[in-house]
């Protein structure tokens, strides 16, 4: 994976890969679990992944 130049598809999974692991927008919270809820952002995005625990078949 540590190849100088990467291919077009297999750099555009590993962006796709990278976009799933950021934390939810601030404004969902609310809108999920109510006004006075204070909730972190990332406990309700989709696909948690660290480049350390989990590695990618991309």
């Amino acid at each position: 994976m540590s190849a100088r130049y990467k291919a077009k598809g297999k750099k555009n999974r590993l962006v796709k890969k990278g976009k799933q692991t950021r934390w939810a927008p601030f404004w969902t919270v609310p809108k999920k679990y109510g006004k006075g809820k204070r909730v972190h952002p990332g406990r309700h995005t989709k696909v948690k992944r660290s480049w350390r625990r989990t590695k990618t078949q991309a």
